[in-house]
């Protein structure tokens, strides 16, 4: 397996993002139209923090309704601002960084999505999906390898 990949290879480069202005309906319905579960906040392209699908179930009622008929979700959304519920110390790494360290990584902090930060820019994400999908992929080609030697 190669293990000098950069995450530039495997990272999400047109990234879905929020601003400290958004508020948490916006994250939520971003998340849920994109099938994604984490949010980096930018203040111009600068990472200021970090918004999960999971902070955001923390704070609310799952999909719960109150007796008139109103999202309680959202009514808890509206108590609560971006900034107040971001995660505020974001590791990230850089697009040179290898896919084996941004792996590293998520085991030690246990976290799933790492902000690709170049020049104090927001380039990329980098999700422990993405790195499972990539060292599953480098098995099978080295499986492939392994069969084509067999069967020469």
């Amino acid at each position: 397996m190669k293990n000098d990949v950069p995450v530039s290879q495997i990272m999400t480069k047109n990234i879905l993002r929020l601003s400290l202005s958004n508020d948490l309906s916006t994250a939520e319905s971003i998340m849920k139209k994109n099938h994604i579960r984490h949010l980096p906040v930018v203040d111009n392209e600068r990472i200021v923090g970090m918004v999960s699908l999971n902070d955001l179930l923390r704070i609310s009622f799952a999909d719960a309704v109150d007796a008139d008929g109103e999202d309680v979700e959202t009514t808890v959304y509206n108590m609560f601002s971006v900034e107040q519920v971001m995660t505020k110390k974001v590791v990230c790494i850089t697009s040179q960084h290898t896919v084996a360290e941004a792996a590293e990584l998520f085991l030690k902090h246990e976290f799933h999505a790492l902000p690709v930060v170049d020049n104090d820019c927001l380039t990329g994400i980098v999700t422990t999906t993405d790195v499972i999908r990539f060292f599953l992929q480098e098995q099978n080609e080295d499986l492939e390898k392994k069969k084509v030697r067999r069967v020469m």
